[in-house]
């Protein structure tokens, strides 16, 4: 795997996922209480052998450009390297980067020393286990120009993908992104009964999605990728390359989440609470990799838990925690509950000396405080939050922002740095 070469992209704007969107990228956002979603991608290359690794970012780059350079540093015997191709003004181009294959395009002569025989791109915010060699086998198997990693998907939801339809031999035939309507590519249907995992079961047709995730010949890929083929991959290049090139499917029928919505960050998190979650972090052989923090385990005094994952560095001094995640650094004061929540802890353990501003001022400390109630919500790092606080959002609240904190999806987002007083009663009745 020395000659291939990977690409994460950092993503845009992430507007979907704002307010968690709104100080960092996508590939930023906290992830199962320690991690980000940056660490999913890096880890999969890790696993599967690839140690050359570029990570392009453009919007809100400064969080993701801080955690990759101190997570992902290899010793000095090892020709490897996890670096980072900022979106950048040159003499031949002042525009920035304008979707996922200019992304590539424009740092083309950033990678090309590298020597790579292919290139793997990869979504900086997906959740998923690959090991990518499988996936180069098939590539060079079938002496394809593109292979591109796809997933079966309901008739229902392929509006939200890039749909194929795949010939008997593995090759992709036709393409269509976001289709607007199933009739579209109805024809393209295949039984669900072909992909029965334990991660994926459906009984209806099945259309083939793709994951966002390429593998390009080297060879292939300046011409692929010349200025009149178009910005982004799904809607331009792997359209026009299946009429003049080898394009293959990858099939792909394990765990896999785009995280696109509120409600898809919302779920993916709590789904690790469950007794065999489908995203694992606890097999050995599929580490998640992150920053080490160095951080004394969780302190518990009577606490309740029950489906809970709490972090290191986190002390609960009373109450109960159910079916939630509770991050790195989390401080929870005594007459605490945390139902369907997630918690992203702090970044730092405050000082005495901050902790006696607080005092005089007013503030609360970072954490939350006592006698408060959090439900279904997402509480974002360094949140302050006071004494007697009830954060719980009705069924039918509509979307709207607050401040410090927003609803998207049912779901109550505090953000990140926000100050809740008090007695604050989130969302406001």
């Amino acid at each position: 795997m020395d000659n291939v070469a990977a690409v994460i992209l950092g993503g845009g704007r992430g507007t979907r996922l704002h307010p968690l969107t709104k100080p960092r990228s996508k590939p930023a956002v906290p992830f199962g209480g320690m991690y980000r979603l940056i660490d999913i991608p890096v880890s999969n290359c890790l696993h599967s052998l690839l140690s050359k690794i570029y990570v392009v970012t453009q919007f809100n780059s400064a969080s993701l450009n801080r955690h990759v350079s101190m997570t992902y540093t290899f010793d000095a015997f090892r020709n490897g390297f996890v670096a980072i191709l900022a979106a950048e003004q040159t003499i031949d181009t002042s525009d920035w980067l304008q979707g996922t294959a200019d992304a590539v395009r424009k740092n083309l002569r950033h990678i090309r020393p590298s020597d790579p025989s292919d290139i793997l791109i990869l979504s900086g915010d997906h959740i998923y286990w690959m090991n990518y060699q499988a996936m180069l086998a098939l590539h060079r198997r079938s002496r394809a120009d593109i292979t591109i990693a796809t997933y079966p998907v309901s008739l229902e939801d392929a509006s939200r993908f890039g749909i194929m339809k795949v010939n008997d031999d593995g090759r992709i035939v036709e393409f269509k992104e976001k289709p607007e309507s199933p009739n579209e590519i109805k024809n393209w249907a295949l039984s669900g009964e072909v992909f029965k995992s334990a991660d994926f079961d459906s009984e209806g047709p099945v259309v083939m999605a793709s994951m966002g995730i390429y593998l390009i010949r080297w060879e292939a890929i300046e011409q692929l990728l010349a200025p009149d083929t178009g910005s982004d991959f799904g809607k331009h290049v792997i359209p026009s390359a299946i009429s003049t090139h080898r394009v293959f499917a990858y099939p792909f029928s394990g765990y896999w989440e785009d995280i696109g919505t509120i409600k898809s960050y919302y779920d993916a998190n709590l789904a690790l609470t469950d007794p065999q979650p489908k995203f694992g972090l606890f097999d050995p052989s599929s580490r998640l990799f992150t920053r080490p923090r160095f951080l004394p385990g969780a302190s518990m005094r009577e606490v309740f838990s029950k489906r809970a994952l709490i972090c290191s560095g986190s002390r609960i001094e009373h109450g109960a925690i159910e079916h939630s995640i509770l991050g790195t650094r989390t401080v929870a004061k005594s007459g605490i509950k945390i139902i369907d929540s997630v918690v992203c802890g702090a970044d730092f353990f405050e000082s005495n000396e901050s902790l006696r501003e607080n005092r005089e001022t007013g503030r609360p400390d970072i954490g939350i405080g006592g006698d408060t109630v959090i439900r279904k919500a997402i509480v974002d790092k360094n949140a302050r939050i006071g004494y007697g606080v009830r954060v719980d959002p009705a069924p039918d609240v509509p979307d709207h922002d607050g401040d410090g904190y927003a609803v998207r999806d049912g779901v109550v987002i505090i953000e990140k740095d926000a100050v809740i007083p008090d007695g604050a009663v989130i969302p406001a009745r």
